[in-house]
């Protein structure tokens, strides 16, 4: 390594984020520029550890230590060819992934990890910068024609890797813009949308072709598509919603995150004035205590609420690893996202009873209840119960799988055990030459295991097309649903 005691010399470092008074007064992203000299120091952190855990423990394995040492030295062009080498889009995942691989640092063993998710965001952003981020021409033009169903993170990594090895490619998305959660699930000050915008003019450069509107099943003929391409990839993510269903579901005032979140994302890129969901002067509940929730909780905050309070069924996690919870294993603990310093209460081990209405049939208040776990179960602590003011409620319980529109009836493809698409190992569907990548075949999961499945499943295809395949693809993907 380029400093091999720099994990002894100096200790962890990440970027100050905006000061909140600030920051909540627009939607840029919130983290200051962090200084170079600071970044490569962070850097040397990185230990000749023998075996770099880090590696497994990004499902893309990324060649973690390689480009660490290389920002120490100074190489910044090599390590941006390293970072590629593994990711398509180290500016998303370097922004919105929640970094297992740190949670596998060798470091993290009894020291803080090695800052590897902000060494990875500022290579991208520096090649960016420099120009060192071109478009990568096919050599040869094979005359196979593929469509990937999806512009989220696994469709456009099928998509890119697919259309470098010379096949024609098109990619259908059923909303105006490309990027499907990208773009309208995850607010502005999380990512801003030009880091999609300049990977998709890459992408077009490099031949991909982009059609957006595009609804199968409605103006897109799924029998013609499969009828005129010689392979499909559904990369369509895991957008059917987990519901709430309680007393009181049916009034006005409760929505899903992902009703809510989409229209604040149009505001910004200019679509509307305003929102069509607002948390403007309104006291706001987020059922739910993950990301998503983290994303409603910011935006209703931005939006000027009245107060915001964000349940989650699940204890309090420790501040440090508990024994059942060792290393490497993605360490539960307690964490503060950017949006829950700006504001707003945290409420663990509560389950929603009822909602309340008013006689206009609005949402006004919530029962809530403490509960603890017993046999593997939830049980509702006696005499708990109180009440919660509440005039938006907003539900971000995650995702149960794919959407089942009627055209994937009308393929007749199977489903596996838990609602998703089942493919084999080679991401093949039920339907020869259809293949399945992403959140639509492994279920909700991240976005690095979106982008690994997009390179695995796009190297599958290939080799189905032309009988081999000299595309990488990441020997942690699996075609097996996350356990």
């Amino acid at each position: 390594m380029g400093e091999p005691t720099g994990f002894l010399k100096w200790d962890r470092k990440t970027p100050q984020r905006r000061r909140i008074p600030v920051r909540v007064q627009d939607w840029k992203e919130v983290y200051e520029p962090f200084p170079v000299e600071e970044l490569t120091r962070q850097a040397g952190r990185c230990m000749d550890c023998g075996i770099p855990f880090c590696n497994n423990g990004c499902p893309l394995g990324n060649l973690i230590p390689d480009w660490n040492d290389l920002v120490y030295r100074g190489h910044w062009q090599d390590a941006i060819e390293r970072l590629h080498a593994t990711n398509n889009f180290p500016e998303f995942t370097g922004r919105l992934c929640p970094a297992p691989c740190e949670s596998a640092c060798v470091l993290g063993i009894n020291s803080d990890a090695v800052t590897i998710k902000q060494v990875e965001v500022e290579i991208i952003d520096r090649a960016w910068r420099e120009g060192w981020v071109a478009p990568q021409m096919p050599s040869t033009k094979t005359g196979k024609r593929v469509v990937v169903i999806g512009s989220g993170p696994a469709g456009l990594a099928t998509a890119q890797q697919l259309t470098r090895v010379g096949h024609d490619v098109l990619v259908l998305e059923r909303a105006d813009r490309i990027g499907g959660l990208l773009r309208y699930g995850i607010p502005e000050f999380k990512m801003e949308k030009s880091h999609i915008e300049r990977r998709v003019k890459q992408m077009t450069a490099e031949g991909t072709v982009f059609r957006t509107n595009a609804v199968v099943g409605e103006n897109v003929d799924v029998d013609v598509l499969i009828a005129s391409h010689d392979a499909v990839v559904l990369a369509c993510g895991a957008t059917s919603w987990r519901d709430l269903q309680v007393d009181g579901r049916e009034l006005r005032g409760i929505h899903q995150a992902m009703e809510y979140l989409p229209p604040s994302n149009k505001v910004q890129q200019g679509d509307y004035e305003k929102t069509t969901i607002s948390a403007e002067g309104k006291h706001v509940v987020i059922i739910g205590g993950g990301d998503t929730g983290a994303d409603c909780l910011g935006t209703a905050i931005r939006q000027g609420a009245a107060s915001i309070t964000q349940l989650e069924i699940l204890p309090q996690p420790p501040t440090m690893r508990a024994e059942s919870n060792p290393w490497p294993q993605w360490s539960f603990i307690y964490r503060t996202s950017s949006a829950h310093e700006e504001g707003g209460e945290r409420l663990f081990s509560v389950s929603t009873e009822k909602f309340v209405g008013d006689k206009d049939g609005n949402v006004r208040a919530m029962v809530i209840c403490e509960v603890k776990s017993e046999n593997g179960k939830f049980v509702k602590v006696e005499g708990s119960e109180r009440e919660l003011k509440a005039d938006l409620v907003l539900l971000a319980l995650g995702f149960v799988g794919p959407e089942k529109a009627s055209w994937l009836s009308t393929l007749g493809l199977d489903f596996d055990d838990r609602g998703n698409v089942a493919r084999d190992d080679a991401y093949m569907s039920s339907m020869r030459g259809v293949f399945v990548a992403g959140d639509m075949g492994r279920g909700q999961s991240l976005i690095v295991w979106a982008i690994a499945e997009g390179r695995a499943a796009a190297a599958a295809v290939d080799n189905y097309l032309m009988g081999s395949t000299d595309l990488p693809a990441p020997i942690v993907a699996s075609a097996k649903p996350l356990n």
